[in-house]
């Protein structure tokens, strides 16, 4: 299937959304003991992992507002489902920037044939997750990674790695290469399809490499672009929380006590619930602002910035917004049961999946460091770090 306007692909999010959301509540009790094949399967097939490819190089070179909206609509059916692909449209964008033709073009060829990229950047056992131990050596690779969202049921797999010099490479290597193993050794609260365990490399042979460093040594939106997605999981999970708080107080949810006391009929006659449900309506439909504004910074600015300071514009619109929006989801998805009351928590309805995912997925990066950034330009003019994160 080919996509190449953003309405297709907007509708095409929405297809997979619709498919997805029958089995969220399955997958999520399934976590890593059932492989989302058939989830995924629909999420491959849709088109949508080529609509980053750039125009030069065979796609549609469709930007941040469009990633960002495909993926706050199908993270609001099933945000671990969202999240598998996160790396994958980084990846694009990398090659995009750094890649030569002989990396980009069988990469991309696959991308724009449903075949996905799956990373392996971050490491246990080490002082911080990028503390790498992983190696290339003559041309071979061998480590072993950790949070390898999308590797388990990927085409290729992206594998930071230090070279024979010391320097930070992204290794591309076949998923079913010899010495490639992938485990389902996930065993989290929330997000628990993405199924982001451990994956080792034995002596694998590397022929598609490109130069990561050089990546965060120029101004960049790499890390932008990538929060974005994030930004778009955590609102579309918000935006989840809130529609199944009110499908549940128009259809299920009694008035307390002592709302019936104070005349209440049903639950939304209950004045604090409405003052509650307000409120956190405001916030959510908040945060889907502040994500679309972010995106369309990102479109404006380009995958490569003019300046320092076109690229801190750009990190600075996503970090807002992926910090208010884990904020809001956390705080729905809580804000649901004070609403709809003790009968909303039993096991068969699975709500609170929406704050385990929410919780889960908004410690993937401190968001401290993110209103600090923040503070530090407007204060004092200090451009954020450059790095993958903001």
């Amino acid at each position: 299937m080919s996509i190449e306007t953003h309405d297709a692909a907007i509708a095409a999010a929405h297809d997979v959304a619709a498919a997805l959301a029958p089995g969220a509540i399955e997958r999520d009790r399934a976590g890593a003991t059932a492989v989302p094949v058939e989830a995924l399967a629909l999420l491959d097939n849709s088109g949508l992992l080529g609509i980053t490819v750039p125009v030069e190089d065979g796609g549609p070179g469709l930007g941040p507002s469009t990633l960002a909206e495909v993926t706050r609509v199908i993270a609001a059916a099933d945000p671990a489902i969202a999240q598998v692909p996160q790396a994958h449209y980084l990846l694009v964008d990398i090659l995009a920037a750094h890649g030569d033709k002989e990396t980009r073009s069988p990469l991309y060829e696959d991308v724009l044939s449903n075949k996905r990229i799956g990373n392996a950047f971050a490491e246990r056992g080490g002082k911080h997750a990028q503390d790498l131990k992983t190696r290339i050596t003559s041309g071979r690779l061998n480590g072993r990674k950790y949070y390898t969202t999308g590797a388990l049921t990927s085409s290729w797999i992206a594998v930071s790695a230090l070279d024979d010099t010391g320097r930070l490479v992204l290794a591309f290597v076949p998923r079913n290469a010899a010495g490639v193993s992938v485990d389902t050794d996930w065993d989290v609260m929330g997000q628990r399809a993405t199924i982001s365990g451990t994956a080792t490399f034995d002596d694998v042979p590397v022929q598609l490499t490109l130069d990561y460093a050089h990546a965060y040594e120029v101004p960049q939106q790499l890390g932008a672009r990538a929060q974005i997605v994030h930004a778009a999981i955590e609102v579309g999970i918000a935006g989840a929380a809130l529609r199944d708080a009110r499908a549940y107080l128009k259809e299920k949810a009694r008035p307390s006590t002592e709302a019936v006391r104070k005349g209440a009929s049903t639950a939304a006659d209950d004045p604090h619930v409405l003052h509650r449900y307000g409120r956190i309506a405001t916030r959510v439909h908040a945060a889907e602002a502040l994500l679309a504004a972010a995106a369309r910074t990102l479109d404006e600015i380009g995958l490569i910035p003019e300046s320092a300071d076109e690229a801190a514009r750009g990190s600075l619109a996503v970090a807002g917004a992926k910090a208010f929006g884990s904020e809001v989801a956390v705080e729905a998805a809580s804000e649901l049961f004070q609403m709809c009351g003790t009968s909303a928590t039993a096991s068969k309805y699975d709500l609170d999946r929406h704050w385990r995912n929410a919780r889960t997925h908004s410690v993937h990066d401190p968001l401290d460091w993110k209103y600090h950034h923040i503070a530090a330009y407007d204060l004092a003019d200090v451009l954020p770090p450059s790095h993958g994160q903001i």
